[in-house]
């Protein structure tokens, strides 16, 4: 394995963690979901084309990664966290509080979202890839990402009450 690609997919371990969290939406899935994509690409670091970002490449294992997740998933039956316990918001001043309460309201509509909606928005909104690159991560067409965008946005704006 070429030590660059080592580092470069070391570095991008907080994104990973990131789309694999708005994907699985348990911390401790999302760990396995990052785990299970270093796995892959290490092992298919031979397949990748080092003139494409890794980004969308790591974000595409991520999500088959997931898909295949999910599908195990239905013949196990039903899961319960005993970890999954509210936070507590430190003590700290009016304009934190007021920001980590839009941020976690904006995070609670996002789960009410259709999943391509919430999916959309996290690879455009916080992994900050390219329309065409999320259509590579997802397979679908540069013209429907901008339009799950779109309806993603107004969608999120009604739940939040921005318009």
């Amino acid at each position: 394995m070429d030590p660059d690609f080592g580092e470069a997919l070391i570095r991008l371990l907080p994104n990973l963690r990131r789309y694999a969290l708005s994907l699985a939406r348990r911390g401790d899935l999302a760990d396995d979901l990052v785990q299970t994509t270093v796995e892959r690409a290490i092992r298919a670091a031979a397949s990748y084309d080092p003139s494409v970002r890794l980004e969308p490449w790591l974000f595409r294992i991520t999500r088959n990664a997931f898909i295949d997740l999910t599908r195990r998933q239905r013949t196990e039956g039903v899961q319960v966290d005993v970890f999954d316990i509210p936070e507590a918001l430190p003590d700290d001043s009016d304009r934190a509080i007021e920001a980590r309460l839009m941020l976690r309201a904006t995070q609670e509509a996002m789960k009410t979202l259709p999943p391509e909606q919430a999916e959309i928005l996290h690879l455009i909104c916080i992994e900050e890839l390219s329309y065409a690159e999320a259509a590579e991560v997802l397979d679908i067409p540069k013209g429907t990402v901008m339009s799950r965008l779109s309806r993603a946005r107004l969608a999120l704006g009604e739940r939040l009450g921005i318009k």
